[in-house]
């Protein structure tokens, strides 16, 4: 690795290479093809980053390009490019839809050393003949198994790589498998190695997987409990931008903390809803599998799936945005009991901790019974201490002390009453 990289490892306080990012070094950067497979939160954008930018020769115009399938992974990716490719002398910039374009020209016109992109924005550059690419050496498909899985997106993907030279490198990473990343000789004319370290990689933390049985009706009211959970933030996922707004409206007229993403959004107000969910100024993050893919958000404490998804792949995705380097992360599935039935049959071949979950008293606990008790016991008012037989005669005593004395006041007052006060004196 180069020394550099070596100096910014130290200061980020990395312990290591993670399994992907040691598996991949060697082959990409002796220039081969590669399929890399990981987990989840594993280190892949830095797996490719770090080989691929030692081959690059600074100020020799754009020689790297990243494709992604999301504006926020772009500018993800991008900040992690930049940093490490400042480094060595480089520059990195997004090229995304949503963002201002002149801006974008203009800094493609300093032709920059690595581009970070969406497939669509991505070719409507080149294209307007904006990016060259003649001199691009390499490029990277991130989350590859979405990217070509859809029709539209692997035929934008090809129609990009085609407008590069025929040797260009090819790099694939994921998380999970897909039809056509299998058959990428028959999409982009290489074989590439095929370096798989899911079984071996042990960076995520642990995980729970909550379920809670709730209604339809009933879930919005169990996302503003969970709102009130001490040191509680999360994604929150649903299946459509409808049921985001429709939730959003209720929620937020409840006063709880909350924020959107949603591919109707600018640029600008994604950016700013990841940046309030980081900083922990909301709550909740409501949103659809537009931020289930390569997002990274510091120690989420939890992801809840409002709509638990049909397919082990949307799941993987979306649990993978908590428990991320070793952190500990929580996974809430609500549904009702056909849902969460059906869910259990979904991964009862992952090794997953699943837990039946239920909101009592701002907790979230996994006995109710237990819980119930437990605050009965608390609030259980406390027997009075019994008292000792001298105590007892001291207490007589003190009683009938105080009753003579209130007897004697109320002698002398009888005494005292009707008589005239006497009169001052003159100079008294």
């Amino acid at each position: 690795m180069n020394p550099k990289f070596v100096e910014e490892f130290e200061k980020e306080k990395f312990a290591g290479l993670s399994p992907i990012q040691e598996a991949v070094y060697e082959p990409l950067s002796a220039g081969k093809n590669v399929i890399g497979y990981a987990p989840t939160g594993s280190g892949k954008t830095l797996a490719y980053a770090m080989p691929l930018l030692e081959t690059l020769l600074p100020k020799d115009g754009t020689q790297l390009l990243v494709l992604v399938p999301s504006q926020e992974l772009a500018v993800q990716v991008n900040n992690v490019m930049g940093r490490f490719a400042s480094l060595l002398g480089m520059k990195s910039i997004a090229v995304i839809g949503g963002a201002n374009v002149k801006r974008q020209y203009e800094k493609l016109k300093k032709h920059p050393e690595v581009i970070v992109g969406t497939p669509g924005r991505v070719l409507d550059v080149i294209k307007e003949r904006k990016l060259k690419m003649h001199k691009l050496t390499a490029c990277v498909i991130d989350e590859a198994d979405q990217m070509l899985a859809d029709e539209a997106s692997l035929a934008l993907c090809r129609e990009i790589v085609s407008h590069a030279h025929a040797d260009i490198q090819l790099s694939f990473f994921s998380a999970t498998d897909s039809a056509n990343l299998s058959d990428v000789h028959h999409w982009f004319g290489v074989e590439p190695e095929v370096i798989d370290v899911r079984q071996i990689d042990n960076t995520q933390g642990h995980v729970t997987h909550y379920l809670i049985e709730s209604p339809v009706r009933k879930r919005v009211e169990m996302l503003r409990k969970l709102a009130n959970l001490d040191d509680f933030a999360g994604l929150v996922f649903f299946d459509s931008t409808t049921q985001v707004k429709d939730a959003s409206e209720k929620l937020a007229f409840q006063h709880v903390a909350i924020g959107e993403l949603s591919s109707g959004q600018s640029s600008q107000k994604r950016k700013q809803a990841l940046a309030d969910l980081r900083k922990r100024k909301i709550r909740l993050l409501l949103t659809t599998d537009v931020a289930a893919r390569g997002l990274d958000i510091a120690e989420l404490p939890a992801v809840v799936n409002f709509d638990i998804p049909r397919d082990l792949t949307t799941y993987i995705h979306r649990s993978g945005r908590t428990g991320r380097m070793g952190a500990q992360g929580t996974v809430i599935n609500l549904g009702n009991e056909h849902d969460l039935r059906q869910f259990k049959q979904l991964v009862k071949d992952k090794d997953y901790d699943l837990q039946t979950g239920y909101i009592y008293q701002h907790q979230l606990v996994t006995d109710l019974k237990a819980a119930q008790a437990e605050n009965k016991q608390q609030n259980k008012p406390k027997k009075k201490k019994k008292k000792t037989k001298t105590e007892i005669k001291q207490i007589r005593a003190e009683e009938k002390k105080q009753s003579i004395k209130h007897k004697k006041n109320r002698k002398r007052d009888r005494k005292n009453k009707g008589k005239p006060k006497p009169k001052k004196r003159q100079g008294e």
